[in-house]
């Protein structure tokens, strides 16, 4: 009998030792943040080249899956062919272009920003935007500017833009019509321009599933990109932090978005974590796990559910800082 209770006795405190080590290696775990990731070759600015699927190039210059630092200059086109391209423009804004598609860089500048699509289709997802940006994307005789966050589509082929969220204006022939939430128009020689609301449903293909994946992956890139920057000073972040805007994140191998503060949701519902966003939320880390925490899935990102009356986007959680 007291064979037995030694035996058991020694599995108990054997348990136990296990139990505590591994609160000990978790406690360390939370306690320790990342160093800030290395960053890519070239520092971004708007033109510049974030993901590269298939074929793709700039001019004569043919684009890969691994190129990182190549950026659309003043009057380049980059041209697709059986592939998709993911170009930064202003820090929260993406240009991802489909297959067989043509986009020339009109204006790079941070306060005047403007591509031309030439050929094909194109999506640009406005996760932040300011009243000092302004973007136009240029197409069929037209120029739309865009005005909130949101999704806008950009149909070449059959001449139209569409607005699945967001605000538009686009201008054609010196007349001006506004875009809402789920309108389009057709843009026509001769024809006054119309809007008219369009069924999503109708146009949520490969292509605009592509780019609701690539905004998942970005958006779990914020949450690994953020945890660097959380604590260890100067002041509430880490080194290396200069406000909102692009930041590297070597295991997605991508820019991705990171606002001042809070959260900001894209036109698919993920959420852009801020540093402070990331160290206040229930996220699980496990030490070597580039994105390790409790996977849960709600329409709008992460371990959040949407925000009161932010329709999708920022809601309350707003934030500033300086721009990179």
């Amino acid at each position: 009998m007291f064979f037995k209770s030694s035996k058991f006795n020694s599995a108990f405190n054997s348990a136990l030792q296990g139990a505590v080590c591994v609160l000990l290696l978790t406690t360390v775990a939370w306690s320790q943040a990342p160093a800030p990731p290395p960053g890519p070759p070239s520092p971004p600015r708007p033109g510049s080249v974030n993901y590269v699927e298939g074929q793709a190039s700039i001019g004569t210059m043919n684009l890969t899956p691994g190129t990182q630092g190549a950026a659309v200059e003043t009057g380049q086109t980059l041209t697709t062919r059986d592939g998709k391209a993911e170009i930064l423009l202003t820090p929260g804004v993406f240009l991802r272009v489909g297959s067989n598609s043509s986009v020339k860089m009109v204006s790079p500048d941070l306060a005047n920003t403007r591509v031309q699509l030439d050929k094909g289709r194109a999506l640009v997802e406005v996760i932040q935007i300011s009243a000092q940006n302004d973007i136009r994307v240029d197409m069929n005789g037209a120029s739309t500017k865009l005005v909130k966050q949101g999704l806008y589509d950009f149909d070449a082929d059959h001449a139209q833009v569409r607005v699945f969220k967001g605000k538009a204006e686009v201008t054609v022939a010196n007349q001006t019509v506004s875009l809402g939430n789920h309108h389009d128009v057709v843009l026509m020689a001769g024809v006054k321009p119309k809007s008219q609301s369009f069924d999503e449903k109708m146009f949520e293909d490969d292509f605009y599933r592509w780019n609701s994946l690539r905004s998942g992956y970005l958006s779990e890139a914020s949450v690994s990109a953020a945890r660097a920057y959380i604590g260890s000073g100067p002041g509430v972040y880490g080194p290396g932090w200069n406000g909102f805007g692009w930041y590297w994140d070597p295991y997605f191998s991508a820019f991705t978005f990171l606002p001042g503060e809070g959260i900001f949701y894209g036109g698919f519902g993920w959420g852009f974590y801020s540093p402070f966003a990331v160290y206040g939320s229930p996220f699980f880390y496990h030490p070597g796990i580039a994105h390790g925490f409790g996977d849960l899935h709600y329409p709008y990102g992460h371990g959040f559910g949407a925000p009161r009356g932010g329709g999708g986007f920022g809601g309350g959680m707003r934030g500033g800082g300086g721009r990179r």
